[in-house]
């Protein structure tokens, strides 16, 4: 693709299943890391990546040859595998199916990135279902409430 040149900035946000609070503090840093090296393995880059115990956000620089839904998979498989290994007690961790992904200008990448790693103050005032639906409303995504938090 020596001849292709693109700039696509994403902001994907995912939950645990059923919004179980299963990422504690010691599990959130091995686990964004971890996170971060699944999308380098499957040549994207992670800009950011952070949330809270039941979600996370990443704000990830992807490629035009391969599907977004394709690298959600591989990362929440991989990084599904890698819990139930690396931590036996979390033998039912689990990620929601569904996703959410948002397009970030480049100009954008800045506050976004501030945005992720200030996730746990952010989530002192607010909760997961109130953010998403803020984050909805401003990229004017049309949603159906009984698909959000399920």
């Amino acid at each position: 693709m020596a001849g292709t040149f693109s700039q696509l900035s994403l902001h994907i946000v995912f939950s645990t299943k059923r919004r179980e609070p299963w990422i504690n503090a010691d599990l959130a840093a091995r686990l964004h890391a971890y996170l971060g090296g699944i999308v380098r393995s499957e040549k994207g880059v992670a800009l950011e990546v952070g949330g809270v115990e039941d979600h996370v956000h990443f704000l990830v620089r992807w490629r035009p040859d391969e599907t977004i839904s394709n690298l959600l998979r591989h990362v929440k498989a991989r990084s599904s595998r890698w819990v139930h290994e690396s931590s036996p007690q979390l033998r039912s961790f689990a990620w929601q199916e569904r996703y959410s992904v948002f397009s970030v200008s480049k100009s954008q990448e800045p506050a976004v990135r501030r945005y992720i790693q200030r996730q746990r103050d952010h989530h002192a005032r607010e909760d997961f279902a109130s953010e998403l639906i803020r984050l909805l409303n401003a990229h004017e995504i049309e949603y159906d409430e009984k698909y959000l938090l399920g």
